[in-house]
């Protein structure tokens, strides 16, 4: 994955979610008949500027991309004309006022929804809630899960995908809970198993949560033939192509898909040498795998996936679509559950519970980015949706300087009567000012850890 081909991803990903949070406030303050002076794309000096409308609103697009702002009528900003006072912004009603602010992060959310109900309404492809051999002693096998048990309930709600099982498994630890989850067998056999997960201390959510449970997705044996390449990847870039049989790595025999795997993720950012097999003849070929992180190792990855025959690919798969109703009330639940599971991670974080290493700042998310960008536009519009949610939970937040600070300041003026004091402002932006600086300092310090680990 290439430094442009991240930063294209990263910029394009910033534009969009900026527009987005920064269309809600425009649109509320044109409903709410309050002047738009300028919408800027970025801060700092303008690197394209136009003018449109009878307004008269100029159009920035910024030097700086980290955010953006839409610059309203207010006469605590400058002077106003008389006859445009009943434009301005500190003019209206504290409602008016509270539903432009809080238009930004409800468009964020917003966002999410559309972007989740359009995948229900298209429909993907995943796996089904098939488990395989839990690890002794995890909580998996002491509530009895065998190989091949397939997930039928969670609670008594029916679960169909192995990502609705991982999305439970991940709140019920967060929640130190207990399941009962009903699995049919091999012989289809229905028995109902108490998932205990009171005992997975909070700083191994940090990690892979199902694999702490003893969850784990049920893989047949697979020959080591490569099916779908991530565009961009070390593989592509080596001149692999799907249908290649990987016979060798390193002069060792390669017998199955598994074999493949672990030598090279026991080789991150070393040469391999494979021998491929394609179209009845061999040939040689070098790799070099990417090195990722995961849950906590330094691994090799070359950006392939194992083909799947046809006969086990229908066993193991099931396509999920819903019609337009169910999928826009699935994307509401879903937005919901996400921005309800940051604030519980993120209260986790102030009481000590969950380290503050899971605050991302603007590399990983970059990161983040350009990998999701490389596995294809659902995955990429996925990670949009998801980043557009912390940004909505993020600026709701009541701290002063963020929406929810103004917001905090709005619903004191409805039960005071009378707007706060520019004493308790002043103040309240000092401190808004200190927490955000904390936060963006915790942000960088991780990520530079995860640069200089790799």
């Amino acid at each position: 994955m290439s430094f442009v081909h991240t930063l294209v991803a990263f910029v394009v990903a910033l534009g969009i979610l900026i527009v987005v949070h920064e269309y809600g406030h425009y649109l509320a303050a044109r409903l709410c008949d309050i002047k738009v002076l300028r919408f800027s794309v970025g801060f700092g000096r303008p690197l394209v500027r136009w003018q449109k409308g009878r307004e008269g609103t100029e159009w920035v697009i910024a030097a700086v991309p980290f955010g953006g702002y839409v610059k309203m009528l207010d006469e605590r900003e400058g002077p106003v004309e008389e006859h445009e006072l009943a434009r301005a912004f500190n003019r209206k009603s504290v409602g008016k006022r509270f539903l432009v602010v809080a238009a930004g992060p409800v468009f964020n959310f917003l966002f999410a929804i559309a972007v989740y109900a359009t995948l229900y309404m298209h429909g993907l492809p995943e796996a089904r809630p098939i488990t395989g051999a839990p690890a002794s002693g995890t909580p998996a096998a002491l509530a009895g899960f065998r190989a091949g048990d397939t997930i039928r309930t969670i609670d008594g709600d029916p679960v169909r995908t192995w990502q609705e099982v991982r999305w439970r498994i991940v709140q019920a630890a967060l929640q130190h809970a207990s399941l009962r989850v009903e699995v049919a067998g091999r012989d289809d056999k229905l028995s109902v198993l108490d998932l205990d997960l009171r005992g997975i201390p909070d700083a191994d959510l940090e990690g892979d949560v199902l694999a702490r449970a003893g969850l784990v997705l049920y893989r047949p044996a697979l020959a080591p033939v490569l099916g779908k390449l991530v565009a961009g990847s070390p593989a592509e870039a080596a001149g692999l192509a799907p249908g290649d049989r990987i016979v060798e790595v390193d002069g060792k025999h390669i017998d199955s898909w598994d074999a493949l795997v672990n030598a090279i993720r026991a080789r991150p950012e070393q040469r391999i040498s494979m021998l491929v097999e394609r179209g009845g003849s061999l040939r040689a070929v070098e790799v070099r795998p990417e090195a990722v992180q995961s849950d906590g190792e330094r691994i090799g990855r070359i950006g392939a996936a194992p083909y799947v025959p046809p006969s086990q690919a229908d066993d193991l798969l099931i396509r999920v679509q819903y019609g337009f109703f169910e999928s826009v009330s699935k994307a509401v639940q879903k937005t919901v559950d996400i921005s309800v599971f940051s604030l519980r991670i993120m209260g986790k974080m102030l009481i000590g519970e969950v380290s503050w290493r899971h605050i991302s700042g603007p590399v990983t998310i970059a990161d983040f980015a350009g990998q999701s960008a490389q596995l294809g536009l659902i995955s990429y519009v996925t990670f949009l949706a998801l980043i557009s949610i912390s940004l909505g939970v993020l600026n709701l937040l009541p701290i002063p300087l963020l929406d929810g600070g103004h917001l905090m300041y709005y619903l004191v003026e409805i039960i005071k009567g009378s707007p706060v004091s520019e004493r308790a402002m002043e103040l309240g932006q000092r401190v808004g000012l200190a927490l955000l600086l904390v936060m963006m300092a915790f942000a960088f310090y991780n990520d530079f850890n995860r640069l200089l680990s790799g």
